[in-house]
Formats: C-alpha cells, sequence, structure tokens
C-alpha cells in the first residue's frame, strides 16, 4: 500500500513539472541588406584606376644581319647618345660576300671595256665598207649587255656594303639602356632583340578603362597621378591617347596619360594610381540614377527591391521601374523610383517581396 501510494506522488510530481515547462520560443534569422538611396546625377565623381609607368619611346635593339657578336657596350642603366656604337657582329658572311661582289664588278667592267674596244673596231670597218651591218649591230649589242652586267654589278656592290653595315648597332636616339638581352659572342640572326633603349623623357603611364566610364575620357583631360614609390605627392598629367575599341585581353578601352612635368624619381615600370574626376552636363542634374548592381530583370521587365521602414525594423519589396541608358554612376531612371527611395545593392537573386530584412 505505502509502495502504491509513493507511484501515485511521483506521476502527479512528474505532471506538475511538465505543465510548468514552457517551450523556448525559436529564434528568427533576419538577412542583412545593402542599400542605396536614388539621387540626381550630375557633379563631380572621382574614380581611380591603377598604371604603370613607362618612358613615352621604348625602341627594341637588334642587329639587321646574323653573324656572331664581337662587341656589345651596353650595359643596364647605361646613357647613350643617338649614333653612338652599341654593337658590332663579325660580319664574315657581309664581307665574303661584299668580295665575291667587287669581284665581279671588275670583271663586268673589264668586260664592258672589251665590247666596247670591239664595237669601236667594228664601227670602222662598217663605215669602210668592209664590215656587215649585222657585225656592226651585234657589237652594239654585246656593248649594252656588258653595260648593263656592270650597272648591276655597281649595284650589288653597295648592297653588299650595306649588309656590312648592318653588322653594326648604333644608338637610334638619346636614351638610357633598360634591358640587355644578348652576350658577347652569341650567335644572332636578324630582328633578334638583344637589348631596349628607353628613349625620350616624358613618362607616361597606360591603363584600362571600363565600357560606363570611356565615353567620359577625352584626349587633353587632365588627371591626377600618384606613385607608391614616392609617397604624399601627387603629379598633373594629361591624357594623350584614348583607345577606340576594346581589349579583348582585359575587356577593358586602353587609355595613356603623360606627366605633365618631368621628374628623376619617376621610373619606367613604377605603379601608379590615376585619378578621373567627372563632371556631368548641367542637363543632367535633374536625371535620377539607380546603380546598376541593384536592378534585376525578369519575364515581367527591369526590378528593383525597395527598402522600407528602419534599423529596428525593415522589409523589401519588388517594384518594377523602366530604366534608359547606362551612366558612370547607373542607370537612367525612366518611370517608377523618386528621390530618396532605398534600393538594394546586393543579393537580389535571394531576396524575395515582403522579406523582413535588417538595414546595414
Amino acid at each position: 500500500m505505502r509502495i502504491k501510494r509513493y507511484l501515485i506522488l511521483t506521476g502527479l510530481l512528474l505532471l506538475v513539472l511538465s505543465c510548468g515547462e514552457k517551450k523556448a520560443p525559436e529564434e528568427k534569422l533576419v538577412r542583412p541588406v545593402k542599400f542605396e538611396e536614388i539621387s540626381n546625377l550630375g557633379g563631380d565623381k572621382s574614380r581611380v584606376f591603377s598604371g604603370t609607368a613607362k618612358t613615352e619611346k621604348i625602341i627594341n635593339l637588334s642587329f639587321r644581319s646574323s653573324g656572331i657578336i664581337t662587341m656589345l657596350d651596353m650595359k643596364l642603366g647605361q646613357t647613350v647618345k643617338k649614333g653612338q656604337l652599341l654593337g658590332r657582329l663579325d660580319n664574315v658572311s657581309a664581307r665574303l660576300n661584299y668580295e665575291s661582289a667587287i669581284e665581279q664588278k671588275n670583271s663586268s667592267e673589264s668586260q664592258m671595256n672589251t665590247a666596247k674596244l670591239n664595237l669601236n673596231r667594228v664601227r670602222k670597218l662598217y663605215e669602210k665598207g668592209s664590215s656587215s651591218l649585222s657585225d656592226y649591230e651585234d657589237a652594239k649589242n654585246s656593248y649594252r649587255t656588258a653595260v648593263a652586267s656592270f650597272e648591276s654589278a655597281k649595284r650589288s656592290v653597295s648592297i653588299q656594303q650595306d649588309q656590312i653595315q648592318f653588322g653594326y648597332l648604333y644608338a637610334p636616339e638619346d636614351g638610357a639602356i633598360a634591358s640587355v638581352i644578348a652576350e658577347i659572342d652569341e650567335n644572332v640572326s636578324p630582328g633578334q632583340q638583344i637589348g631596349v633603349l628607353n628613349a625620350g623623357t616624358a613618362i607616361e603611364i597606360g591603363l584600362g578603362l571600363p565600357e560606363s566610364l570611356i565615353n567620359a575620357v577625352k584626349k587633353d583631360m587632365l588627371v591626377r597621378v600618384d606613385f607608391t614609390a614616392i609617397p604624399n605627392e601627387e603629379f598633373e598629367a594629361v591624357v594623350t591617347e584614348v583607345a577606340p575599341a576594346l581589349d579583348v585581353n582585359t575587356s577593358t578601352y586602353p587609355v595613356t596619360v603623360q606627366i605633365k612635368d618631368s621628374d628623376e624619381r619617376i621610373k619606367s615600370g613604377m605603379a601608379s594610381n590615376v585619378f578621373f574626376e567627372f563632371k556631368e552636363d548641367a542637363l543632367n542634374e535633374n536625371m535620377l540614377v539607380v546603380p546598376a548592381s541593384a536592378v534585376g530583370e525578369n519575364s515581367e521587365g527591369r526590378f528593383v527591391f525597395l527598402v522600407e521602414g528602419d534599423k529596428e525594423k525593415a522589409v523589401v519589396k519588388k517594384h518594377t521601374i523602366e530604366i534608359g541608358e547606362l551612366t558612370p554612376q547607373g542607370f537612367e531612371v525612366k518611370a517608377g523610383l523618386k528621390k530618396g527611395q532605398r534600393v538594394a545593392t546586393a543579393g537580389l537573386q535571394t531576396l524575395l517581396d515582403g522579406q523582413e530584412v535588417r538595414i546595414n
């Protein structure tokens, strides 16, 4: 009886405890979202792009004939003057060809002189009636052929003389040696690069701009440049070249800017940052723009997710819009948005209409 009473009391106690338990509330996962406010197009917009410095004229040095290098007066960083001898080949083949051409010229000259003497002799005989007209014509033709052979041999001598000169390498411009690739006793072929000459004093920077900005860049546009190797200093530069076609390797449009004032501290190969200040037309000041990253597209057209609420509680609402041209700041808004409205700028594929979010 006592055991039965104990079991009943235990059961009642467990029932009371189970009734007193409360289920812990499930934590609601609220996704964070980034946003931007809709604004007008206009005013200054600064953009920076990285590039690499180089001299305005880079010349690859090479011989115009083949041979073994017997002299090479080129050292890294060496300053050279235009016309200075930088290298020489053994020129064995060119010299042999030149000597052969000289021999051919001398032989042709001798044959020409002999043909001329024979022509004079036949002419006198023909004038006296001791030789036929055909003999006289043959003598004239032989002389013409000999003269043509002699002239050809002279041209050959001139050509072979140039070939010898092709075995000498002279500095084409004033500048500094930026690279030396070949060595003495190396056998080289025509056009084979043996070094690089940085000519000129102006420094240029090559960089690539995206499609959305290229139409805002014009020749003679002023920009600012700084260099990692020269901290806390900026240099004025001007746009000198704007490519009309896309570079398929980088998917950007090549642009070249030139530093206005030379500075010995700026050297070829230095990393740099180029700052552009884009100014929009006053006619566009009332045009609304939406960031390109905020615009999605489905079968119904273009849309954005409007962010409504505050930091405590916010939701996103899917909203159809009509867009126009792409500008450096985003898409032109034709209809569907007002200035000051907030739009989500990331993760559009995973957002749902009416979803609760946390504003970042």
